[in-house]
Protein backbone atom coordinates (compact mmCIF):
# COMPACT_ATOMS: atom_id res chain seq x y z
CA UNK A 1 0.00 0.00 0.00
CA UNK A 2 2.83 2.09 0.65
CA UNK A 3 2.96 5.47 -2.22
CA UNK A 4 5.38 8.35 -2.92
CA UNK A 5 7.67 7.17 -0.07
CA UNK A 6 4.53 6.98 2.45
CA UNK A 7 4.32 3.91 4.36
CA UNK A 8 0.55 2.47 4.94
CA UNK A 9 0.52 3.36 9.08
CA UNK A 10 1.20 6.89 7.97
CA UNK A 11 -1.34 6.49 5.40
CA UNK A 12 -4.18 5.83 7.37
CA UNK A 13 -3.08 8.53 10.03
CA UNK A 14 -3.12 11.17 7.18
CA UNK A 15 -6.38 9.90 6.31
CA UNK A 16 -8.36 9.87 9.67
CA UNK A 17 -6.31 13.36 10.06
CA UNK A 18 -7.89 14.53 6.84
CA UNK A 19 -11.49 13.54 7.48
CA UNK A 20 -11.48 14.34 11.74
CA UNK A 21 -10.60 17.67 10.30
CA UNK A 22 -12.63 18.20 7.25
CA UNK A 23 -15.66 16.74 9.65
CA UNK A 24 -15.13 19.60 12.05
CA UNK A 25 -14.64 22.27 9.37
CA UNK A 26 -18.00 21.02 7.67
CA UNK A 27 -19.61 21.22 10.62
CA UNK A 28 -19.04 24.93 10.51
CA UNK A 29 -20.01 25.52 6.91
CA UNK A 30 -23.85 23.59 7.85
CA UNK A 31 -23.97 25.85 10.74
CA UNK A 32 -23.86 29.17 8.81
CA UNK A 33 -25.69 27.17 5.78
CA UNK A 34 -28.46 26.43 8.09
CA UNK A 35 -28.50 30.12 9.62
CA UNK A 36 -28.72 31.34 5.60
CA UNK A 37 -31.81 29.32 4.87
CA UNK A 38 -33.74 31.32 7.96
CA UNK A 39 -32.97 34.19 7.07
CA UNK A 40 -29.38 35.11 8.60
CA UNK A 41 -26.73 36.80 6.30
CA UNK A 42 -23.24 36.38 5.32
CA UNK A 43 -20.24 38.83 4.34
CA UNK A 44 -19.78 38.12 0.73
CA UNK A 45 -16.58 39.50 -1.38
CA UNK A 46 -15.65 38.59 -4.98
CA UNK A 47 -11.92 37.47 -6.41
CA UNK A 48 -11.46 37.27 -9.97
CA UNK A 49 -14.17 38.68 -11.19
CA UNK A 50 -17.94 39.28 -9.88
CA UNK A 51 -19.26 36.06 -10.42
CA UNK A 52 -16.18 34.32 -8.45
CA UNK A 53 -17.09 35.11 -5.09
CA UNK A 54 -16.04 34.14 -1.71
CA UNK A 55 -17.95 34.48 1.78
CA UNK A 56 -16.92 35.22 5.48
CA UNK A 57 -17.35 31.45 6.23
CA UNK A 58 -14.70 30.45 3.49
CA UNK A 59 -12.49 32.06 5.04
CA UNK A 60 -13.78 31.07 8.63
CA UNK A 61 -13.54 27.24 7.63
CA UNK A 62 -10.15 27.36 6.31
CA UNK A 63 -9.09 29.39 9.45
CA UNK A 64 -10.17 26.12 11.72
CA UNK A 65 -8.73 24.09 9.12
CA UNK A 66 -5.59 25.30 9.67
CA UNK A 67 -5.45 25.60 13.27
CA UNK A 68 -6.68 21.87 13.57
CA UNK A 69 -3.48 21.30 11.29
CA UNK A 70 -1.17 22.94 13.37
CA UNK A 71 -2.04 21.30 16.20
CA UNK A 72 -2.48 17.44 15.01
CA UNK A 73 0.50 17.99 12.38
CA UNK A 74 2.85 20.85 13.57
CA UNK A 75 5.20 22.19 11.23
CA UNK A 76 3.68 20.59 7.87
CA UNK A 77 2.91 23.22 5.34
CA UNK A 78 -0.69 24.29 4.33
CA UNK A 79 -2.07 25.36 0.71
CA UNK A 80 -5.68 26.92 0.84
CA UNK A 81 -7.97 28.43 -1.67
CA UNK A 82 -8.32 31.74 0.74
CA UNK A 83 -5.16 31.59 2.74
CA UNK A 84 -2.53 30.36 0.07
CA UNK A 85 0.63 28.79 1.19
CA UNK A 86 2.86 26.40 0.43
CA UNK A 87 3.96 27.55 -2.91
CA UNK A 88 7.12 25.19 -3.05
CA UNK A 89 6.50 21.48 -1.01
CA UNK A 90 9.53 20.51 1.16
CA UNK A 91 10.98 17.37 -0.84
CA UNK A 92 9.43 14.24 0.71
CA UNK A 93 7.50 16.15 3.13
CA UNK A 94 3.63 16.19 3.55
CA UNK A 95 1.75 19.67 2.18
CA UNK A 96 -2.00 19.72 3.26
CA UNK A 97 -4.18 21.04 0.17
CA UNK A 98 -7.28 22.59 1.07
CA UNK A 99 -10.53 23.76 0.10
CA UNK A 100 -12.64 25.15 2.88
CA UNK A 101 -15.83 25.37 0.74
CA UNK A 102 -15.62 23.54 -2.79
CA UNK A 103 -19.00 24.99 -4.49
CA UNK A 104 -19.07 28.45 -2.80
CA UNK A 105 -21.50 29.55 -5.37
CA UNK A 106 -23.90 26.88 -4.42
CA UNK A 107 -23.74 27.49 -0.76
CA UNK A 108 -24.53 31.22 -1.19
CA UNK A 109 -27.74 30.07 -3.05
CA UNK A 110 -28.55 27.85 -0.52
CA UNK A 111 -27.88 24.34 -2.82
CA UNK A 112 -26.97 21.74 -0.94
CA UNK A 113 -24.01 20.49 -2.98
CA UNK A 114 -20.80 21.96 -1.65
CA UNK A 115 -18.02 20.13 0.20
CA UNK A 116 -15.11 20.63 2.59
CA UNK A 117 -11.72 19.17 0.63
CA UNK A 118 -8.79 18.51 2.23
CA UNK A 119 -5.75 16.28 1.25
CA UNK A 120 -2.55 15.28 1.89
CA UNK A 121 0.24 15.39 -0.72
CA UNK A 122 3.75 14.73 -1.16
CA UNK A 123 5.98 15.48 -3.57
CA UNK A 124 3.05 16.89 -5.10
CA UNK A 125 1.30 13.85 -5.29
CA UNK A 126 -2.12 12.99 -3.38
CA UNK A 127 -1.60 10.11 -0.82
CA UNK A 128 -4.74 10.84 1.31
CA UNK A 129 -7.90 12.96 1.77
CA UNK A 130 -11.14 13.59 2.89
CA UNK A 131 -13.83 15.23 0.88
CA UNK A 132 -16.83 15.65 3.57
CA UNK A 133 -20.13 17.14 2.74
CA UNK A 134 -21.79 19.51 5.19
CA UNK A 135 -25.70 19.40 4.70
CA UNK A 136 -25.72 15.77 3.94
CA UNK A 137 -22.77 14.47 6.29
CA UNK A 138 -21.49 11.85 3.56
CA UNK A 139 -17.39 11.50 4.12
CA UNK A 140 -15.91 10.13 1.24
CA UNK A 141 -12.34 9.10 1.56
CA UNK A 142 -9.55 7.57 0.16
CA UNK A 143 -5.33 6.21 0.88
CA UNK A 144 -3.37 5.90 -2.32
CA UNK A 145 -2.76 2.39 -3.20
CA UNK A 146 -5.53 1.37 -0.66
CA UNK A 147 -8.44 2.17 -1.70
CA UNK A 148 -11.70 4.83 -1.51
CA UNK A 149 -15.00 4.99 0.70
CA UNK A 150 -18.43 6.41 1.04
CA UNK A 151 -19.03 6.30 4.84
CA UNK A 152 -16.90 2.99 5.34
CA UNK A 153 -18.00 1.58 2.00
CA UNK A 154 -15.38 0.63 -0.55
CA UNK A 155 -15.95 2.54 -3.85
CA UNK A 156 -15.78 1.01 -7.40
CA UNK A 157 -16.41 3.53 -10.78
CA UNK A 158 -19.15 2.29 -13.19
CA UNK A 159 -19.19 -0.75 -16.02
CA UNK A 160 -19.50 1.68 -18.37
CA UNK A 161 -18.38 0.42 -21.63
CA UNK A 162 -19.94 2.89 -24.18
CA UNK A 163 -19.79 6.81 -24.51
CA UNK A 164 -23.17 7.04 -26.20
CA UNK A 165 -24.88 5.63 -22.68
CA UNK A 166 -22.27 7.55 -20.67
CA UNK A 167 -23.57 10.16 -18.04
CA UNK A 168 -20.46 13.18 -17.84
CA UNK A 169 -20.13 15.56 -15.21
CA UNK A 170 -18.45 18.92 -16.44
CA UNK A 171 -17.53 22.43 -15.22
CA UNK A 172 -17.14 25.87 -16.19
CA UNK A 173 -14.88 28.94 -15.51
CA UNK A 174 -15.77 32.10 -14.36
CA UNK A 175 -14.60 34.44 -17.15
CA UNK A 176 -17.12 35.03 -19.58
CA UNK A 177 -15.39 34.22 -22.65
CA UNK A 178 -14.09 30.54 -21.25
CA UNK A 179 -17.39 29.72 -20.48
CA UNK A 180 -18.51 30.38 -24.10
CA UNK A 181 -15.75 28.04 -25.26
CA UNK A 182 -16.65 25.29 -22.89
CA UNK A 183 -20.29 25.55 -23.49
CA UNK A 184 -19.06 24.72 -27.54
CA UNK A 185 -17.00 22.10 -26.65
CA UNK A 186 -20.39 20.95 -24.46
CA UNK A 187 -22.56 21.47 -27.24
CA UNK A 188 -20.22 18.85 -29.36
CA UNK A 189 -20.11 16.51 -26.81
CA UNK A 190 -24.08 16.67 -25.35
CA UNK A 191 -24.36 14.23 -28.91
CA UNK A 192 -22.08 11.51 -28.43
CA UNK A 193 -22.85 10.98 -24.37
CA UNK A 194 -26.21 9.81 -22.69
CA UNK A 195 -26.67 13.14 -20.92
CA UNK A 196 -24.60 16.06 -19.44
CA UNK A 197 -24.63 17.23 -15.43
CA UNK A 198 -23.03 19.98 -13.86
CA UNK A 199 -23.01 20.50 -10.40
CA UNK A 200 -21.13 23.49 -9.60
CA UNK A 201 -18.62 21.03 -6.70
CA UNK A 202 -15.35 19.77 -8.85
CA UNK A 203 -14.16 17.34 -5.78
CA UNK A 204 -18.05 15.90 -5.78
CA UNK A 205 -17.95 15.46 -9.30
CA UNK A 206 -14.51 13.44 -9.17
CA UNK A 207 -16.35 11.81 -5.77
CA UNK A 208 -19.39 10.56 -8.40
CA UNK A 209 -17.30 9.26 -10.75
CA UNK A 210 -15.79 6.87 -7.86
CA UNK A 211 -19.30 6.24 -6.80
CA UNK A 212 -20.14 4.90 -10.34
CA UNK A 213 -23.00 8.37 -10.08
CA UNK A 214 -21.32 9.57 -13.14
CA UNK A 215 -19.25 7.63 -15.87
CA UNK A 216 -16.98 10.62 -16.25
CA UNK A 217 -15.76 14.13 -15.80
CA UNK A 218 -14.27 16.97 -17.27
CA UNK A 219 -12.96 20.14 -16.73
CA UNK A 220 -10.46 23.13 -17.48
CA UNK A 221 -9.11 25.61 -14.92
CA UNK A 222 -9.35 24.12 -11.57
CA UNK A 223 -6.77 24.83 -8.73
CA UNK A 224 -4.90 22.05 -7.05
CA UNK A 225 -7.31 22.53 -4.07
CA UNK A 226 -9.89 21.74 -6.65
CA UNK A 227 -8.85 18.31 -7.28
CA UNK A 228 -6.42 17.24 -4.65
CA UNK A 229 -8.77 15.18 -2.50
CA UNK A 230 -11.75 13.92 -5.27
CA UNK A 231 -9.34 13.08 -8.26
CA UNK A 232 -7.78 10.78 -5.67
CA UNK A 233 -10.64 9.25 -3.98
CA UNK A 234 -11.66 8.98 -7.95
CA UNK A 235 -8.36 6.99 -8.99
CA UNK A 236 -8.94 4.52 -6.19
CA UNK A 237 -12.10 3.82 -7.03
CA UNK A 238 -10.67 2.45 -10.55
CA UNK A 239 -10.94 5.61 -12.56
CA UNK A 240 -8.72 6.95 -15.14
CA UNK A 241 -7.45 10.44 -13.82
CA UNK A 242 -5.75 12.86 -15.41
CA UNK A 243 -4.71 15.95 -14.26
CA UNK A 244 -3.32 19.35 -15.48
CA UNK A 245 -0.51 19.12 -17.35
CA UNK A 246 -0.71 15.69 -18.22
CA UNK A 247 -3.10 15.75 -21.30
CA UNK A 248 -1.83 18.61 -23.60
CA UNK A 249 -4.55 17.08 -26.35
CA UNK A 250 -7.53 18.28 -23.97
CA UNK A 251 -5.32 21.29 -22.86
CA UNK A 252 -2.58 21.66 -19.97
CA UNK A 253 -5.04 22.98 -17.50
CA UNK A 254 -7.41 19.95 -18.07
CA UNK A 255 -8.91 17.74 -15.29
CA UNK A 256 -10.35 14.22 -16.55
CA UNK A 257 -11.76 11.30 -14.74
CA UNK A 258 -13.40 8.35 -16.41
CA UNK A 259 -14.44 4.79 -16.17
CA UNK A 260 -11.80 2.39 -18.42
CA UNK A 261 -14.47 1.15 -20.27
CA UNK A 262 -15.49 4.81 -21.79
CA UNK A 263 -11.91 6.90 -21.00
CA UNK A 264 -10.56 6.31 -24.15
CA UNK A 265 -13.69 7.53 -26.16
CA UNK A 266 -14.32 10.44 -23.81
CA UNK A 267 -11.17 11.82 -24.46
CA UNK A 268 -10.97 10.90 -27.65
CA UNK A 269 -14.40 12.97 -28.35
CA UNK A 270 -13.24 15.84 -26.27
CA UNK A 271 -10.11 16.04 -28.00
CA UNK A 272 -11.95 15.99 -31.37
CA UNK A 273 -14.38 18.53 -30.35
CA UNK A 274 -11.15 20.83 -29.39
CA UNK A 275 -10.79 20.68 -25.47
CA UNK A 276 -7.10 21.98 -26.14
CA UNK A 277 -8.51 25.30 -27.66
CA UNK A 278 -10.89 25.85 -25.20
Amino acid sequence: MAGVGVDEAMLNDLKNTAEQVAVEAAHLVRTAWVRMQSGGEVAVDTKSGETDVVTAVDRESEELVRARLKRIRPGEPVLGEEGGGAGNDAAGGVTWVVDPIDGTVNFLYGLPTFAVSIAAQVDGVSVAGAVVEPVSGRRWTAVRGGGSWLDGTRLSVSAADRLELALVGMGFAYGQDRRVRQGKLTADLIGRVRDIRRRGAASLDLCAVAAGWLDGYFEHGLHRWDWAAGALVAQEAGATVLLPGEAADLGEDATFAASPGIAAELRAALSAGGAAEV
